[in-house]
């Protein structure tokens, strides 16, 4: 999976930020939830779009991970969940 266009967005009224992936010909949504930014990349207080910027390379490793072993949700997106990252 690839990442090739840096397309990242919040979710209106949801805390989530979507951003997308490339598997071949495939577009993947991909999102994490704020919680996750907020917990595991010292997010607390700060600009969402910023936090996942600065740390983009983990959270596709992380999206990549998931979406290799199949952990998708029902509609076919890989969520990272605050749960899903190590402490």
């Amino acid at each position: 999976m690839t990442f090739p266009a840096p397309n990242e967005s919040l979710v209106f009224g949801r805390d989530l930020l979507l951003f997308y992936g490339q598997d071949g010909e495939a577009v993947v949504r991909c999102l994490i939830t704020g919680e996750a930014l907020e917990e595991h990349f010292q997010g607390r207080g700060k600009d969402k779009l910023e936090v996942f910027r600065a740390n983009r390379q983990p959270i596709e490793q992380e999206i990549r991970r998931k979406y290799l072993a199949g952990d998708t949700e029902l509609d076919g997106s890989i969520l990272i969940r605050s749960g899903d990252l190590p402490e």
